[in-house]
């Protein structure tokens, strides 16, 4: 009798289950539909320009059949994807619908590696003879950055241009563990003293090994922020410098005064210059198309290429590293592992390229895809690696055993270093909530990494032997993989980060470039000529039903925490995954963005 009862009560929990996601599925379209029909889509004239707005998340991928939809807000979500935007502005610079392009600066946000990609692709769009106007009501410090690479940037009148260096900000529990009587049981293994990712949970403040590294850290990306703006702009670094040390651009006069902008413009002004130069009259309208509708009008001439024999292939690394399937956002190992095969398998893709952009994460998961790296190098495929806005910990792990790496100026990226936390929640449960835990076990340490315990002396002298072997094995394979023996290699490890400027000096990296850079190299590698590349992006993204399922649980949760934990989400999102999931990681402890 109970046995129907428990099938009946799994069918109909089946039953509702499917119930539920046909009933979102159907809200979801909905909601589509009406965010579709409520919009006025911008024709393509034949003297058209080109209006992006800047005011999104910088993203390294995009799903072009995906749903562009934001769960949280059950509304379309925008964010600008660099590989969508390399192809589309790619594509403008030869259309002959299009004069130039308007970039509407609007907070953009993103890591100084990518916020250079994407300056980057402006400076490369105006190599056509076009030109560039950027405009923003206020500016910040990331969309100045992009902004100067324009031919031409206003800001409204009264509008503000914050210009003040970089700040770095890191959040602390100890004292928080203290009073909830939680013990965060750490092992950094030997002198890793710069692997910082633990610091939260035993210090209550920066340890000077880390405000050393982020210090030099900060005034790298800074300079090269700065060497960039002076070049496009004409004004000395010095001038630069002094104007954040005074905050001088408050005042946006001066800023105009400065030759940093070249005017403070109302809208109407910047449209009326716009039209005059396109030959039309201030009353006309001007033939503005938004760059979503550019970039959905160029679908066929983006997925034209896939059908070709031989290729490259990227495969894409984006996000922490875990173990199992992973998701277009999280670097899980079967996913990238089972992408890199097919690579290798496959006779036409003539090379690989690892396109990576992750702080890190678990070790076995860095590990399970670094042997997949060995495999394509041992069947005799050319194996490159191109860094994003990280390749740090982990993210270096599956990296170091290219042929060649190239690493943006800006990229965070060594960080080579182990370190193993598991918490001890047996005093606040019993202090804090009045629960007491009581086992029966069959030997002495059958409750190993139990979290209602801490550590005996033999268990915590094998997790170090543990997090040290691995760190061993770590340095092993940067060895390995870039021919250096394995003191120098230490001593340049440790956990320190680097940016990819000062990697390549130690020889952690071999060239600065971006991506193209490295599909350029491994194309020339293999006899490709240039200008008959063909790249496939591996691995297949989401299907929007996948996206749809998963999308909903995860949004509910980030919608939560984010309330709770503010400006602050970053950290703490960072902080929970550690929590949640002990065990032994190489992990970055931070993220950067400029604002």
């Amino acid at each position: 009798m109970s046995f129907g009862k428990s099938v009946l009560a799994s069918f109909l929990g089946t039953l509702l289950a499917f119930v539920a996601a046909v009933v979102l599925f159907v809200l979801l379209m909905i909601g589509l539909v009406a965010a579709t029909l409520g919009e006025e889509k911008s024709a393509l004239h034949e003297m058209s320009v080109l209006r992006i707005k800047m005011n999104q998340p910088v993203l390294e991928r995009g799903n072009e059949e995906g749903l562009n939809f934001d769960f949280n807000s059950f509304s379309k979500k925008e964010n600008l994807y660099l590989d969508l935007l390399k192809k589309d502005l790619t594509h403008a610079m030869t259309d002959e619908h299009i004069a130039g392009v308007m970039l509407d600066m609007g907070g953009i946000s993103g890591a100084p590696a990518t916020l250079k990609d994407v300056r980057d692709l402006i400076q490369m769009f105006k190599l056509s003879g076009k030109w560039v106007i950027a405009y923003g009501e206020n500016l910040t410090q990331g969309d100045y950055y992009i902004a100067s690479a324009a031919s031409n940037v206003y800001l409204y009148p009264t509008g503000m241009l914050e210009w003040k260096g970089i700040n770095g900000e890191s959040m602390f529990f100890k004292n928080l563990l203290d009073d909830l009587e939680i013990q965060a049981q750490v092992i950094r293994g030997r002198d890793n003293k710069y692997k910082s990712a633990v610091e939260p949970f035993i210090y209550n403040h920066l340890s000077e090994p880390n405000k050393e590294q982020l210090s030099l850290m900060f005034n790298q990306i800074w300079g090269e922020m700065v060497n960039n703006i002076a070049h496009s702009r004409n004004v000395s670094p010095d001038k630069i410098n002094l104007a954040a040390t005074e905050l001088r651009y408050m005042n946006p006069k001066l800023a105009v005064e400065d030759h940093f902008i070249d005017g403070l413009k109302y809208y109407d002004e910047v449209v009326a210059m716009i039209n005059e130069k396109l030959g039309k009259s201030l009353t006309d309208k001007t033939p503005f198309v938004d760059y979503e509708d550019y970039r959905n009008s160029n679908k066929e001439i983006n997925l034209e290429l896939e059908n070709n024999d031989d290729y490259i292939a990227v495969v894409y690394a984006v996000g922490e590293i875990q173990q199992g399937k992973g998701s277009d956002e999280v670097i899980g190992s079967d996913r990238i592992a089972a992408a890199l095969r097919k690579a290798r398998l496959d006779e036409h893709a003539k090379a690989v390229v690892l396109r990576v952009n992750s702080p890190g994460g678990s070790a076995l998961a860095s590990d399970i895809i670094w042997r997949e790296t060995e495999l394509i190098k041992n069947a005799g495929k050319k194996l490159v690696v191109s860094m994003g806005d990280y390749a740090a910990s982990g993210g270096y792990y599956i990296s170091c055993s290219a042929d060649r790496i190239f690493a943006n100026p800006n990229t965070i990226t060594g960080s080579i270093g182990v370190f193993g936390i598991v918490p001890n929640l047996q005093t606040f449960l019993d202090h804090k909530l009045g629960i007491t835990i009581d086992r029966v076990e069959t030997h002495p340490h059958a409750d190993f990494f139990s979290i209602t315990k801490p550590f005996d002396e033999m268990e915590l002298a094998k997790m170090n032997e543990m997090v040290v072997g691995i760190y061993d094995d770590f340095l092993s394979r940067v060895s390995l993989g870039r021919g250096m023996n394995i003191d120098q290699v230490d001593s340049i490890a440790r956990g320190r980060v680097w940016t990819g400027t000062e990697a390549k000096k130690i020889g952690l990296v071999d060239q600065l470039g971006s991506l193209q850079d490295a599909i350029d190299f491994a194309a020339n590698e293999v006899g490709m000529a240039k200008e008959n590349v063909v790249v496939k992006s591996l691995p297949k993204m989401e299907d929007p039903i996948t996206e749809l399922l998963g999308g909903v649980a995860e949004a509910k949760q980030n919608m939560l925490l984010k309330e709770v934990a503010g400006q602050h989400y970053e950290h703490v999102s960072t902080l929970r995954g550690l929590i949640s999931r002990p065990g032994v990681y190489t992990r970055l402890p931070f993220v950067i963005e400029v604002k």
